[in-house]
């Protein structure tokens, strides 16, 4: 036999074994089904408990009718609230936690976040602490500088929030936008 005819042979010969118990088949899909079913419902679970836990954080505040002329704008993404300094301590009360598509806007009066399918909300400019560019928030980290943290105070706490713009250069922009609007602010409080 040649090592053509033996290959030949091989493939010929080869054949899967047939399904003879489909109820096992089918038992143990519906029973991972159900597990991964289990699992995002926990998940589930779990994002509702730490919004009740959250509950003690005010409304967030809207934008007033006349916030003054726009200093900065830009489209990007908003990815999240954590609590400032603790990168992994998402917030999700009053939907600060769902990530979406932003529109900022910079005015006198302070940072108007408008977010399509979710909550929008506004900082007041005195509430504002501090604007950096880090590298991460709760479940997103990218390069050095790729994401503009914002600081602000709500209620008894202090929050950062987290954006990318759709043209990364501007991060540089905005964090000394805020952050000269702020010591503004301090320096007027001073007087």
């Amino acid at each position: 036999m040649t090592s053509l005819q033996h290959l030949a042979y091989l493939a010929a010969e080869k054949k899967s074994a047939e399904v003879t118990d489909w109820a096992a088949r089918v038992g143990w899909l519906v029973g991972l089904a159900l597990f991964v079913a289990l699992v995002y419902w926990l998940m589930r679970e779990g994002w509702k408990w730490r919004g009740t836990l959250q509950g003690d954080l005010p409304e967030l505040p809207t934008a007033p009718d006349d916030p003054g002329p726009v200093r900065l704008s830009m489209s990007g993404r908003y990815h999240g609230s954590t609590t400032a300094g603790q990168w992994l301590d998402r917030i999700v009360a009053h939907g600060l936690g769902t990530r979406s598509r932003v529109e900022l806007t910079l005015t006198d009066a302070g940072l108007d976040v408008v977010r399509p399918g979710a909550t929008d909300f506004f900082v007041p400019r005195e509430v504002l602490r501090e604007a950096v560019l880090g590298k991460g928030i709760a479940g997103k980290v990218l390069t050095e500088g790729g994401l503009l943290l914002v600081t602000w105070a709500h209620g008894e706490r202090l929050i950062d929030s987290g954006f990318r713009s759709d043209h990364a250069a501007e991060h540089t922009e905005w964090v000394d936008a805020i952050n000269s609007m702020i010591n503004k602010t301090e320096t007027e409080g001073a007087r």
